[in-house]
């Protein structure tokens, strides 16, 4: 437990850092679920429509600090080619 106020000060800031992280990844993954779901319903338009959404939510997650530059990269990539293959 906390033994000064700089530390329960800096336990509080990290409850409230997790939650806003846990709803952003949260939010990231909803988006890259609508993708997928698109294409494994084979829908060519509504996957790329839903990619167009979904790649800029998975770039500010990077700038956010809650994923690594190099997981987004490769995600989008890989959502991109099953698209192309429709």
């Amino acid at each position: 437990m906390a033994n000064h106020s700089s530390a329960e000060k800096r336990i509080r800031q990290t409850v409230k850092r997790t939650a806003v992280n846990t709803a952003r990844v949260s939010r990231i993954r909803t988006f890259v679920k609508k993708v997928e779901m698109a294409i494994a319903g084979g829908d060519k338009e509504a996957a790329k429509a839903a990619f167009v959404a979904a790649q800029p939510e998975m770039q500010r997650g990077v700038t956010r600090g809650v994923l690594h530059k190099n997981t987004v990269s490769r995600k989008l990539s890989r959502l991109s080619t099953r698209i192309k293959a429709l």
